[in-house]
């Protein structure tokens, strides 16, 4: 079992930086990919990134690519993502969640999520 608590998200304006984090409880958190994904009023939730359970493999949605970044900590327990360059259309609630899968890259493949984080980027 796996316990994820988010953290970080809020409002910013466009072009800013917001840095999110997701605490995991347990002692298993190194043996599991984790992965980012984002949900818009209305919309389906979408996949924006992946680490691997080393933090040696990262794969991006083409939505986030060279703005955002995933990075893990498994000595804290925590996983991070640094959204740089941040656009309206960025604004959703974001969620972590932790997959026995390998660079997982569907929500189906994730066992464990963690509540979400609200971040609203003004244009």
């Amino acid at each position: 079992q796996v316990q994820l608590v988010e953290s970080g998200g809020g409002l910013v304006q466009a072009g800013g930086s917001l840095r999110l984090s997701c605490a995991a409880s347990g002692r298993t958190f190194s043996t599991y990919g984790m992965g980012w994904f984002r949900q818009a009023p209305g919309k389906e939730r979408e996949f924006v990134a992946v680490i691997s359970r080393s933090g040696g493999s990262k794969y991006y949605s083409d939505s986030v690519k060279g703005r955002f970044t995933i990075s893990r900590d498994n000595a804290k327990n925590t996983v991070y993502l640094q959204m740089n360059s941040l656009k309206p259309e960025d604004t959703a609630v974001y969620s972590c969640a932790a997959s026995a899968t390998v660079l997982a890259r569907s929500p189906y493949e994730y066992a464990y999520w963690g509540q979400g984080t609200q971040v609203t980027v003004s244009s």
